[in-house]
């Protein structure tokens, strides 16, 4: 009987951990959901971030800058594409010339009116960095954050950037073209696949949440928080401001659902509407002041870095996470 021939020598086969077709099977989800809470958390703990302030809001405006002319309407949102021209805001040549539509005619309008909250969210911004970075410690508090696009979220950024702070981009991959905004500090700028991790890592080290006007998405990563704050899922208070009181008037009714009773009453307090950059920090800095930096928990954490600068034992890893890593839930 005759011998099988030798078969040839196989290449070597890919690591676990290297294999591709793996890591972007179905079969290779829990380690991508893994990564995308193990990477951030490894970042953040080596630029030293305790918590955030987040700032959400429209992402489908363009700024209107000192170099800009014109407003344009973005297609959808974190899109780096201009919207159709039967929907952008009437030109002013247009509007002189009476050749635009109703349609652009208020586009117009509402654009100059997002074109003013997206100064209102820098200078907001700019004054929470600036204030959190008076704060003694050895960590960064009060980081400001945003959802990394265009729109309110550079605002945001631009004024934390302006302060000359750190300031952290979560973007989101997403089937059309989409860039972060070039405020984001460079070593915080995150791309996230799955919605639920970026929706964690917004409520997770966040003391307080900005929402300005905007869609859908605001509107969901809103009431995501409001909902977690309202079933006691955060180990932590957050002050929530709604920014822009008219606009969010006329979208949603919350006072009608505390009426009708879908809502506690109660529930009206868990969050405050400003409609100035002033108001609105003023109600931050009472909020983080009173939750956090006057509380028995951060005075504990102060009482360790006293300890720590008296030369006493290295702090153990835990430690080293920082406060809401090491001790929340």
């Amino acid at each position: 009987m005759m011998n099988p021939e030798t078969p040839e020598e196989l290449p070597e086969a890919p690591l676990a951990y290297e294999n591709q077709d793996f890591l972007n099977s179905p079969d290779g989800r829990v380690l991508r959901i893994l990564a995308e809470y193990q990477e951030p958390m490894a970042r953040f703990r080596r630029e030293r971030i305790q918590d955030t302030v987040v700032f959400f809001g429209s992402a489908r405006f363009r700024a209107l800058d000192v170099t800009s002319t014109e407003l344009e309407l973005l297609a959808n949102t974190g899109s780096t594409e201009p919207a159709p021209m039967h929907e952008q805001p009437a030109r002013r040549g247009e509007i002189e010339g009476g050749k635009a539509s109703a349609l652009q005619l208020r586009r117009a309008e509402a654009a100059v009116e997002m074109a003013a909250y997206y100064e209102d969210a820098r200078k907001l911004a700019g004054m929470v960095a600036t204030w959190a970075k008076s704060l003694p410690g050895s960590r960064h508090r009060f980081v400001v954050t945003s959802g990394g696009g265009p729109g309110i979220m550079e605002a945001a950024n631009r004024g934390a950037y302006e302060a000359g702070c750190k300031t952290i981009g979560l973007n989101i991959k997403l089937p059309f073209e989409q860039h972060p905004n070039p405020y984001i500090t460079p070593a915080l700028n995150f791309d996230f696949h799955y919605f639920f991790m970026r929706k964690y890592w917004f409520a997770y080290l966040s003391k307080a949440l900005v929402v300005f006007p905007g869609g859908f998405g605001t509107l969901d990563e809103m009431f995501e928080v409001l909902t977690l704050v309202q079933t006691h899922k955060l180990a932590k208070p957050i002050t929530v401001v709604i920014y822009g009181s008219e606009y969010w008037k006329g979208v949603i009714n919350l006072e009608l659902l505390a009426e009708k009773g879908a809502i506690a009453m109660a529930d009206l307090d868990l969050f405050q509407f400003a409609d100035t950059p002033e108001d609105a920090f003023e109600i931050l800095k009472k909020g983080l002041t009173e939750n956090h930096l006057e509380s028995a928990f951060e005075r504990e954490q102060q009482l360790r870095e006293r300890m720590r600068a008296m030369n006493e034992p290295a702090p153990n890893a835990q430690e080293l996470l920082g406060p809401d890593i090491s001790w929340t839930r």
